[in-house]
Protein backbone atom coordinates (compact mmCIF):
# COMPACT_ATOMS: atom_id res chain seq x y z
CA UNK A 1 0.00 0.00 0.00
CA UNK A 2 2.63 2.58 0.51
CA UNK A 3 4.23 1.91 -2.86
CA UNK A 4 0.66 2.67 -4.51
CA UNK A 5 1.02 6.16 -2.39
CA UNK A 6 4.46 6.69 -2.39
CA UNK A 7 6.07 10.39 -2.92
CA UNK A 8 6.46 10.11 -6.72
CA UNK A 9 3.27 8.90 -7.20
CA UNK A 10 1.54 11.54 -4.66
CA UNK A 11 3.32 13.87 -6.68
CA UNK A 12 2.31 12.34 -10.48
CA UNK A 13 -1.84 12.71 -9.11
CA UNK A 14 -1.04 16.23 -7.52
CA UNK A 15 1.44 17.94 -9.11
CA UNK A 16 -1.17 18.64 -12.63
CA UNK A 17 -3.68 20.08 -10.71
CA UNK A 18 -1.13 23.14 -9.14
CA UNK A 19 2.59 23.87 -9.81
CA UNK A 20 2.51 21.55 -13.66
CA UNK A 21 -0.67 22.18 -14.33
CA UNK A 22 -1.36 21.38 -18.36
CA UNK A 23 -3.31 24.43 -19.11
CA UNK A 24 -1.87 26.52 -17.00
CA UNK A 25 2.12 25.87 -17.07
CA UNK A 26 2.76 23.76 -20.06
CA UNK A 27 -0.04 25.69 -22.60
CA UNK A 28 -1.97 22.52 -23.55
CA UNK A 29 -5.35 22.10 -24.26
CA UNK A 30 -5.87 25.50 -25.12
CA UNK A 31 -8.36 25.42 -27.95
CA UNK A 32 -10.76 23.16 -26.64
CA UNK A 33 -10.58 25.34 -23.45
CA UNK A 34 -11.66 28.09 -25.32
CA UNK A 35 -14.28 25.88 -27.07
CA UNK A 36 -16.71 24.45 -24.47
CA UNK A 37 -17.01 26.85 -21.98
CA UNK A 38 -19.27 29.34 -22.86
CA UNK A 39 -21.08 26.77 -20.23
CA UNK A 40 -20.72 24.97 -17.36
CA UNK A 41 -21.99 21.84 -18.04
CA UNK A 42 -20.07 21.28 -21.76
CA UNK A 43 -16.86 21.78 -19.27
CA UNK A 44 -17.41 19.37 -16.72
CA UNK A 45 -18.31 16.97 -19.24
CA UNK A 46 -15.27 17.54 -21.61
CA UNK A 47 -13.19 17.66 -18.77
CA UNK A 48 -14.24 14.16 -17.07
CA UNK A 49 -13.75 12.63 -20.67
CA UNK A 50 -10.13 13.70 -20.91
CA UNK A 51 -9.45 12.68 -17.52
CA UNK A 52 -11.18 9.08 -18.36
CA UNK A 53 -9.59 8.82 -21.76
CA UNK A 54 -5.99 10.18 -20.19
CA UNK A 55 -5.82 7.80 -17.58
CA UNK A 56 -6.90 4.60 -19.31
CA UNK A 57 -5.35 5.40 -22.25
CA UNK A 58 -1.94 6.03 -20.04
CA UNK A 59 -2.27 2.66 -19.10
CA UNK A 60 -2.27 0.56 -22.17
CA UNK A 61 0.62 2.24 -23.79
CA UNK A 62 2.70 1.30 -20.55
CA UNK A 63 1.52 -2.29 -20.80
CA UNK A 64 2.15 -2.32 -24.07
CA UNK A 65 5.22 -0.14 -23.84
CA UNK A 66 7.86 -2.53 -24.37
CA UNK A 67 6.42 -4.48 -26.84
CA UNK A 68 5.14 -0.70 -29.47
CA UNK A 69 8.56 -0.72 -31.92
CA UNK A 70 9.86 2.45 -31.35
CA UNK A 71 8.98 3.53 -34.99
CA UNK A 72 5.39 3.07 -35.08
CA UNK A 73 4.81 4.25 -31.06
CA UNK A 74 3.20 7.13 -32.46
CA UNK A 75 0.60 5.51 -35.26
CA UNK A 76 -0.09 3.13 -31.72
CA UNK A 77 -0.76 5.70 -29.34
CA UNK A 78 -3.55 7.52 -31.74
CA UNK A 79 -5.03 4.10 -32.13
CA UNK A 80 -5.37 3.48 -28.52
CA UNK A 81 -6.81 7.22 -27.79
CA UNK A 82 -8.99 7.08 -31.17
CA UNK A 83 -10.72 3.41 -29.79
CA UNK A 84 -11.23 5.37 -26.44
CA UNK A 85 -12.64 8.75 -27.64
CA UNK A 86 -14.87 6.51 -29.89
CA UNK A 87 -15.96 4.70 -26.76
CA UNK A 88 -16.39 8.09 -24.89
CA UNK A 89 -17.86 9.59 -27.67
CA UNK A 90 -20.96 7.16 -27.93
CA UNK A 91 -21.67 6.77 -24.34
CA UNK A 92 -22.25 10.65 -24.13
CA UNK A 93 -24.55 10.22 -27.10
CA UNK A 94 -26.59 6.97 -25.48
CA UNK A 95 -27.07 8.76 -22.31
CA UNK A 96 -26.02 12.32 -22.96
CA UNK A 97 -27.30 13.54 -25.92
CA UNK A 98 -27.67 17.49 -25.24
CA UNK A 99 -24.54 17.62 -24.15
CA UNK A 100 -22.94 15.41 -26.60
CA UNK A 101 -24.70 17.80 -29.79
CA UNK A 102 -23.23 21.16 -27.57
CA UNK A 103 -19.55 19.12 -27.46
CA UNK A 104 -19.80 18.50 -31.29
CA UNK A 105 -16.75 18.11 -33.08
CA UNK A 106 -14.39 18.78 -30.27
CA UNK A 107 -14.86 15.83 -28.44
CA UNK A 108 -13.55 13.85 -31.39
CA UNK A 109 -11.05 16.41 -31.18
CA UNK A 110 -9.68 14.77 -27.98
CA UNK A 111 -7.68 12.61 -30.38
CA UNK A 112 -5.25 15.32 -31.23
CA UNK A 113 -5.57 16.42 -27.84
CA UNK A 114 -1.97 18.03 -26.86
CA UNK A 115 -2.50 16.62 -23.31
CA UNK A 116 -2.87 13.06 -24.15
CA UNK A 117 -0.05 12.38 -26.85
CA UNK A 118 2.53 14.51 -24.54
CA UNK A 119 1.79 12.49 -21.36
CA UNK A 120 1.67 9.42 -23.51
CA UNK A 121 5.04 10.53 -25.02
CA UNK A 122 6.52 11.74 -21.53
CA UNK A 123 5.48 9.51 -18.99
CA UNK A 124 3.48 6.22 -19.88
CA UNK A 125 5.96 5.03 -22.72
CA UNK A 126 8.49 5.15 -19.77
CA UNK A 127 6.56 4.04 -16.31
CA UNK A 128 4.61 1.81 -15.05
CA UNK A 129 0.80 1.27 -15.40
CA UNK A 130 -0.23 2.72 -11.81
CA UNK A 131 2.26 6.12 -11.96
CA UNK A 132 0.79 6.64 -15.82
CA UNK A 133 -3.15 6.20 -14.09
CA UNK A 134 -2.39 8.47 -11.73
CA UNK A 135 -0.40 10.70 -13.94
CA UNK A 136 -3.47 10.79 -16.19
CA UNK A 137 -5.76 11.35 -13.55
CA UNK A 138 -3.66 14.15 -12.45
CA UNK A 139 -3.70 15.83 -15.81
CA UNK A 140 -6.96 15.60 -16.66
CA UNK A 141 -8.42 16.68 -13.73
CA UNK A 142 -6.46 19.63 -14.21
CA UNK A 143 -7.53 20.36 -17.25
CA UNK A 144 -10.77 19.73 -15.76
CA UNK A 145 -10.50 22.20 -13.41
CA UNK A 146 -9.19 25.30 -15.66
CA UNK A 147 -12.61 24.47 -17.84
CA UNK A 148 -14.78 24.35 -14.54
CA UNK A 149 -13.29 27.55 -13.53
CA UNK A 150 -13.85 29.39 -16.46
CA UNK A 151 -17.34 27.86 -17.70
CA UNK A 152 -18.51 28.97 -14.27
CA UNK A 153 -17.83 32.57 -14.98
CA UNK A 154 -18.53 32.61 -18.30
CA UNK A 155 -21.97 31.03 -17.75
CA UNK A 156 -22.65 32.73 -14.70
CA UNK A 157 -21.52 36.59 -16.26
CA UNK A 158 -23.10 35.92 -19.55
CA UNK A 159 -26.39 34.13 -19.02
CA UNK A 160 -26.92 34.35 -15.82
CA UNK A 161 -27.25 31.00 -14.68
CA UNK A 162 -25.11 27.68 -14.00
CA UNK A 163 -26.05 24.55 -15.13
CA UNK A 164 -28.94 25.86 -16.90
CA UNK A 165 -30.75 27.15 -13.49
CA UNK A 166 -31.30 30.60 -13.40
CA UNK A 167 -28.96 31.89 -10.50
CA UNK A 168 -29.17 35.78 -10.78
CA UNK A 169 -32.69 36.85 -9.81
CA UNK A 170 -35.09 38.86 -11.83
CA UNK A 171 -34.77 41.20 -9.43
CA UNK A 172 -31.78 42.35 -10.52
CA UNK A 173 -32.96 42.53 -14.11
CA UNK A 174 -35.75 44.65 -12.96
CA UNK A 175 -32.87 46.80 -10.91
CA UNK A 176 -31.15 47.43 -14.45
CA UNK A 177 -28.56 44.31 -14.41
CA UNK A 178 -27.60 43.25 -17.40
CA UNK A 179 -25.73 40.30 -19.01
CA UNK A 180 -22.04 40.49 -20.23
CA UNK A 181 -22.61 38.94 -23.71
CA UNK A 182 -18.99 39.26 -24.55
CA UNK A 183 -19.08 36.27 -21.88
CA UNK A 184 -20.28 34.08 -24.32
CA UNK A 185 -17.43 34.77 -27.15
CA UNK A 186 -14.79 32.84 -27.26
CA UNK A 187 -12.34 35.60 -27.12
CA UNK A 188 -13.23 36.30 -23.22
CA UNK A 189 -12.24 32.68 -22.48
CA UNK A 190 -9.06 33.39 -24.18
CA UNK A 191 -8.81 36.21 -21.67
CA UNK A 192 -9.95 34.27 -18.47
CA UNK A 193 -7.29 31.99 -19.10
CA UNK A 194 -4.79 34.48 -19.51
CA UNK A 195 -5.88 35.98 -16.15
CA UNK A 196 -5.43 32.70 -14.87
CA UNK A 197 -2.35 32.23 -15.82
CA UNK A 198 -1.37 35.57 -14.91
CA UNK A 199 -2.23 34.98 -11.25
CA UNK A 200 -0.95 31.91 -11.54
CA UNK A 201 2.22 32.11 -12.17
CA UNK A 202 2.62 34.97 -9.58
CA UNK A 203 1.66 32.81 -6.88
CA UNK A 204 4.12 30.10 -7.34
CA UNK A 205 6.70 32.19 -8.47
CA UNK A 206 6.34 34.43 -5.03
CA UNK A 207 6.10 31.12 -3.06
CA UNK A 208 9.61 30.38 -4.94
CA UNK A 209 11.67 33.07 -4.22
Amino acid sequence: MSSLLSKDNRAALTNPLSSDNPILVQILGICSALAVTAQLKPAIVMGLAVTVITAFSNVIISLLRNTIPNRIRIIVQLVVVAALVTIVSQILKAFAYDVSVQLSVYVGLIITNCILMGRLEAFAMMNRPWPSFLDGIGNGLGYALILIIVGFFRELLGRGTLLGFQVVPQCAYDAGYMNNGMMTMPAMALIMVGCIIWVHRAYFYKENK
